[in-house]
């Protein structure tokens, strides 16, 4: 017999009144299971993106809130006790609760929604037992936006040791070493392009939207089409854990990010004498530990080193703002709409592209970009009107691989570098954004049809620069396998095998010949030879969301995949990882959701995702849409009403119980 609380918990939901929230929400999922959700007002699209994401990935929703929150090591230990400590050191959880308290009524209205959806869900679903949160707050998303801020400054900061990390958070006793920073720049990106009607067959504007992420664990990519008779309808991609569309389009336009890498933040190396202090309880695991945390006028301590504390500034913390700019951005009307919701410059770390059914095509290169002083010293923010910008160019496309705003247009691109300081445009002309340039340049016009068959492209652009390095120093039987190879990978290509595998050797430039017997006597080693197809290597297979709670295996299903590196040049970037024993490569980053966009009478569009809608393995849109996104194919993204109700396989009412 199940215990009395459980019993008492279980009445309490069945005898919930649904929140006002959540009156005339209704989600329809598709074909595939993407939810589409539609209610009278924009505070209930949030409730209904909130409650679909817990029904699809609670699990991912509640590690990933208590992650931002500083509390991962309430879960996990010792392992997540230092990214706790760097988030509490940047206060963010004390400043989302300010921020809250300061919002316009509308979107404070949003933050409420957000959590009455997740909390409905949670009531509704008394079977679904979190681990730790069991209710969420308005103000927890402003702290997961925080946490990101804090997060992107503390990856350009100088490398710190153990111990000297340990020795800015007196009490904590940090014992384990801190895990790997994420890959620098230039090893994930993302893609995007536009074209001008001049340059479509249709005579109509595209907008191309590919971001490249990790496949599991946080910051996953979750689809959505939003639709409120207050104005906010848009369709795209929400981050796992956010109640709004990131990048995506509407009936009027459509917008994407790629990663901006201006300098936003600064580390300075400051005497503590005077520094302010405080206290907090952190609990690891069901221990708690009274750590003393530190900030001089730059900002948290993050590390000491010969008694000076490593403070750093990062953007936007105080300040708040990017819930209201991201909702303003999917409203807007027209051009000067949605430039009007950039100009409130709240985002750190996006390049920003637009098309629209005007016909428009603009770019921005950044958003809130500090300005500094002799010295370093911060000045305020930017301009809007300083930042890299281009609106409509005579070569009629844009396009950025998180590459420089110069070449965004073709060699012919309207800006003059010399009006920018170099701390804003830090990017170099990347091999994917080369390889965009060739194709976009390939033709007069693309239709709808050939943009879908290019967006995927697969050729490893690294090949036709440094190809030549790799046939020199190879054997003739290796050379025979290499020759009249176009470059382009493909799950049958023996020669994709042997260059990629043969370029991802540290030393491959330096002693190619060594480089290239390493890799043919690894495969050698696994596969009885070294002629083995890139299919055979290259891999998805879907394992537990957290990416570490169940490890990839050769002996369970996976599916050849068509996309190779990004760093080799490759648009349809697939990033893998071989584990221990395993001879095959799995996916763990890279192309997430894409679609392509058209304007006209009807909004057009494709989109594809990694897997599937929903992380449960049991669910039919667990791996569903799989075999698609491996092939580099698409699904039609059923937005119009017509489409909707064919597609339609579910629907539910919130505010019934």
């Amino acid at each position: 017999m199940p215990p009395k609380c459980s019993l008492l918990f279980l009445a309490a939901a069945l005898w919930a009144a649904p929140p006002p929230e959540s009156r005339g929400v209704i989600i329809t999922r598709d074909s595939f299971g993407v939810p589409h959700i539609q209610a009278p007002t924009d505070a209930g699209v949030v409730f209904g993106l909130m409650y679909a994401q817990a029904e699809d990935n609670f699990w991912q929703l509640e590690e990933d809130t208590l992650r931002s929150l500083g509390r991962a090591a309430e879960l996990n230990g010792e392992r997540a006790l230092a990214g706790d400590l760097r988030l509490r050191a940047y206060r963010t959880v004390r400043l989302a609760r300010e921020e809250y308290g300061r919002l316009e009524p509308w979107a404070r209205a949003l933050c409420d929604a957000y959590a009455a959806g997740v909390n409905w869900y949670l009531a509704r679903n008394p079977r679904v037992k979190p681990r730790l949160l069991v209710r969420w707050e308005p103000w927890f998303i402003l702290a997961i936006q925080n946490a990101g801020n804090a997060g992107a400054a503390d990856l350009r900061g100088p490398r710190l040791k153990p111990d000297e990390i340990a020795a800015a958070f007196p009490g904590a006793r940090l014992r384990e070493e801190p895990p790997a920073a994420e890959p620098p720049p230039g090893e994930e990106g993302s893609n995007m392009w536009a074209l001008a009607p001049a340059r479509t067959a249709s005579r109509r504007a595209m907008l191309l939207i590919n971001p490249h992420v990790g496949f599991f664990g946080s910051g996953q990519r979750y689809e959505a089409h939003l639709r409120s008779k207050e104005g906010l309808e848009a369709s795209g991609f929400a981050i796992l854990g956010t109640p709004y569309i990131r990048s995506g389009f509407t009936p009027r336009h459509a917008w994407s990010h790629t990663n901006n890498y201006a300098d936003v933040s600064d580390f300075w190396w400051d005497a503590l004498e005077g520094a302010e202090s405080w206290t907090e309880d952190v609990k690891v695991g069901e221990e708690v530990r009274r750590v003393t945390f530190r900030a001089t006028r730059h900002g948290p301590v993050l590390g000491v080193r010969d008694g000076k504390g490593c403070a750093v500034r990062a953007p936007l913390l105080e300040k708040g703002g990017i819930l209201e700019q991201r909702v303003l951005m999917a409203k807007a009307r027209n051009l000067a709409g949605f430039e009007q919701a950039l100009r409130r410059l709240s985002l750190t770390g996006s390049n920003t592209l637009y098309a629209d059914r005007q016909g428009n095509i603009f770019y921005l290169h950044g958003n809130a970009i500090p300005r500094r002083r002799a010295g370093g010293e911060w000045d305020g923010y930017h301009a809007y009107e300083e930042l890299p910008r281009l609106l409509n160019p005579p070569s009629g496309y844009l396009q950025n691989c998180n590459s420089t705003p110069f070449l965004a247009a073709g060699k012919e691109t309207p800006l003059e570098k010399s009006r920018f300081p170099a701390y804003m445009v830090l990017e170099p002309d990347t091999l994917r954004a080369q390889r965009a340039r060739e194709i976009l340049e390939s033709a007069p016009r693309f239709s709808f049809e050939e943009m879908l068959r290019l967006a995927p492209d697969t050729k490893v652009l690294a090949w036709s620069r440094e190809g030549e390095t790799l046939l020199k120093a190879a054997p003739s039987d290796v050379q025979e396998a290499l020759k009249g190879w176009d470059g382009v990978a493909r799950p049958d290509s023996v020669a994709a095998s042997l260059f990629i595998r043969w370029r991802q050797q540290p030393d491959a430039l330096k002693e190619p010949a060594a480089a290239l017997e390493r890799v043919r006597a690894a495969l050698t080693r696994d596969w009885g030879g070294w002629k083995v197809a890139w299919g055979e290597l290259n891999r998805l297979q879907r394992v537990h969301t957290s990416g570490t709670a169940e490890q990839f295996s050769d002996a369970r299903p996976s599916l050849p995949v068509t996309g190779c590196p990004g760093v080799q040049g490759c648009l349809f970037t697939f990033n893998t990882r071989t584990p221990p024993g395993a001879k095959r490569g799995y996916g763990i980053s890279g192309n997430t959701y894409v679609a392509l966009v058209e304007f006209g009478g009807r909004v057009r569009a494709r989109s594809i995702v990694t897997f599937g809608q929903n992380a449960g393995a049991a669910s039919p849109h667990h791996f569903d849409q799989a075999p698609l996104y491996a092939a580099g194919q698409f699904r039609e993204v059923p937005v119009e009403r017509g489409a909707l109700k064919r597609s339609a396989r579910s629907s539910v009412r919130l505010d019934r119980e």
